[in-house]
């Protein structure tokens, strides 16, 4: 065998399968034998050029002109990017343009493949591969970890047993030590009544000796002894203890047990090429780090297709303790559909149904006014109290400082779907102000400056907020007249500063709640009505002339009834805004 054939020995002729074929066509992409050159050259519907097998890819193709068929593209127009033939040359269309030869092109374009070729395959498939191969130890790490989380709450729970179980030890001892008191005092008695019991019997023995005896001087020496024994001895008076269990708080035993931080996932960029990669459920291209918000829970209450009243109406009102100058009502949280919380500027908080029966009188801790409540998801009530910059939680009949802040004052509350704990705060020198979240006991977000360093918030401490459905933030800004929505991330999303027909300095919002529909409801003290927005900033009407009077905190419950409470009049109204 011809040694230049050797590596062609499984080649065949294209059209008679020849072995070996010594010629091939650069054009067709064909392999001929001599006997078939002649064939396919014969084929004059097209141009061939037929070289020597071992020439093969040596004739350069041309693209055919599309303008101009069937004439052959030279040359490249860089500046419309096509390539271009003599025709197209002498028409003038590319006449300013600049052109340069279409080899070059294919030159460089052909490096820029041999460069990226051997990046792909020397750098690029390497790196993916290694990281494809540490996924399996990435899962399997995620497994010890989940175990490692589960033994440190185990072990949190075995110590949280193990001091329950030594409280319950040491009422058991109370409990036994009662009962040695209680039983020596029952057997000193015994006592006393036994040694009585004794002499009565001897009493018994020498009466009826008496009785049968002749001697008559005897006889007349009796002295009669019952009205001593006509009485019992001293019985002692006992009072039994009893026992009165706490209602078990689920969400502060929940605290006591530990705090577990968010998960949280960022998908930073690796390179251009992953860069490219386009959102097919997968990563998405951005310019920055991008970090998977937390888990959210949303409101228990259904999502409706509700449409706003012509004519909202008041349902019932509560006429509440408050009112009046020196005894305001500020704040109405509901409890449930049948109970809400109310407080004013005085240290009772108040838990009413809708008959206007006081349930509850609840004092704070510190003996100051407390300047918000809200009721959490598990029932408890919290409240602000600014006097002595703490958060506390009201459970049962207990009182708990939850936080103490250091250089912050707390105004405003309130208790989100997830369970975190929305707090407005200014500082002591009463310069800055801003919205801090709490998971638990744990700080877990600040929201104080826009995009560009500003403050978003006014340094006035009336500062109302809410959380939204769609997870928003929004802020009554009594000072700056205008109510101040941020993201869950902190990003500045609209200011509402009143319809276009009302003055900005006459909207003074107090209290602000959010409803089913993500409407966003603040009340306007000043002008007597309630403004809603929806979650976008857009004014949807008014709630008014049905006899509001200086409304200030809002709630609303389950059925998207509104609770307004009346600063003077210290009333309640409930209110239907939906049909």
């Amino acid at each position: 065998m011809n040694p230049q054939y050797s590596a062609q020995d499984n080649v065949r002729c294209d059209l008679c399968e020849t072995p070996v074929p010594p010629m091939c066509c650069d054009i067709c992409h064909i392999n001929l034998c001599i006997a078939c050159v002649g064939v396919h050259l014969s084929d004059d519907s097209r141009v061939h050029k037929v070289v020597p097998f071992h020439k093969r890819g040596s004739t350069i193709n041309y693209p055919k002109c599309q303008k101009h068929p069937p004439k052959i593209c030279e040359l490249h127009c860089k500046h419309c990017n096509i390539p271009i033939c003599a025709s197209c040359v002498s028409s003038g269309d590319h006449d300013q343009h600049k052109k340069v030869d279409i080899l070059t092109i294919s030159t460089n374009k052909k490096e820029l493949i041999k460069k990226d070729l051997e990046e792909l395959k020397n750098l690029i498939r390497p790196k993916f591969q290694q990281a494809v191969s540490k996924i399996p130890a990435q899962k399997a790490g995620v497994k010890q970890h989940s175990l490692k989380l589960a033994a440190a709450l185990n072990k949190q729970g075995e110590a949280l047993h193990k001091e329950i179980n030594s409280l319950i030890q040491r009422k058991l001892s109370e409990i036994e030590e009662m009962d040695e008191q209680h039983l020596a005092a029952i057997t000193t008695q015994e006592d006393v009544i036994n040694k009585a019991l004794h002499e009565i019997k001897q009493v018994i023995l020498d009466l009826q000796n008496l009785l049968h005896s002749d001697d008559v001087c005897l006889v007349s020496e009796y002295t009669s002894r019952n009205e001593e024994f006509r009485n019992l001895p001293a019985q002692f008076q006992v009072t039994l203890p009893t026992f009165s269990p706490q209602k078990i708080n689920k969400e502060q035993l929940y605290q006591q047990l530990g705090s577990l931080s968010q998960l949280l996932i960022t998908y930073p960029l690796i390179d251009e090429a992953v860069r490219t990669i386009k959102e097919h459920g997968g990563l998405k291209k951005t310019a920055g780090a991008v970090s998977s918000p937390p888990a959210r829970s949303l409101s228990d209450k259904p999502l409706r297709d509700q449409t706003l009243c012509d004519r909202p109406r008041i349902l019932t009102y509560i006429q509440t303790k408050f009112g009046g100058f020196r005894n305001q009502l500020y704040n109405v949280s509901c409890l449930n559909d049948e109970e809400i919380w109310t407080s004013g500027n005085k240290t009772i908080m108040k838990l009413y149904n809708l008959k206007g029966e006081v349930l509850k009188s609840v004092q704070t801790k510190s003996g100051t006014a407390p300047t918000d409540i809200a009721v959490t998801r598990s029932g408890g009530l919290v409240y602000a109290d600014p006097g002595n910059s703490s958060i506390n939680l009201m459970s049962g009949t207990q009182i708990q400082t939850l936080i103490t802040l250091r250089g912050w004052k707390p105004w405003y509350l309130c208790s989100t779907a997830s369970g975190d704990l929305l707090v407005t705060m200014t500082s002591d020198d009463e310069e800055q102000t801003k919205v801090v979240r709490y998971s638990g006991f744990t700080e877990k977000q600040t929201i104080q400056y826009d995009d560009q360093g500003n403050p978003l918030y006014s340094s006035d401490m009336n500062k109302y907020l809410g959380e939204n459905r769609n997870s928003d933030i929004c802020v009554a800004d009594w000072d700056a007249s205008e109510v101040v929505v941020v993201s869950a991330a902190g990003k500045l999303r609209f200011r509402y500063t009143g319809p276009p027909s009302t003055p900005r300095k006459s909207f003074r919002p107090y209290g602000i709640i959010t409803d089913s529909q993500a409407n966003i409801l603040t009340a306007d003290y000043d002008n007597h009505r309630i403004h809603i927005i929806d979650k976008d900033g857009l004014f949807l009407r008014f709630i008014h002339n049905c006899g509001l009077q200086q409304p200030w905190g809002l709630c609303v419950d389950s059925q998207d009834n509104l609770f307004v409470a009346e600063e003077r009049t210290g009333k309640v109204k409930k209110l239907q805004y939906y049909k």
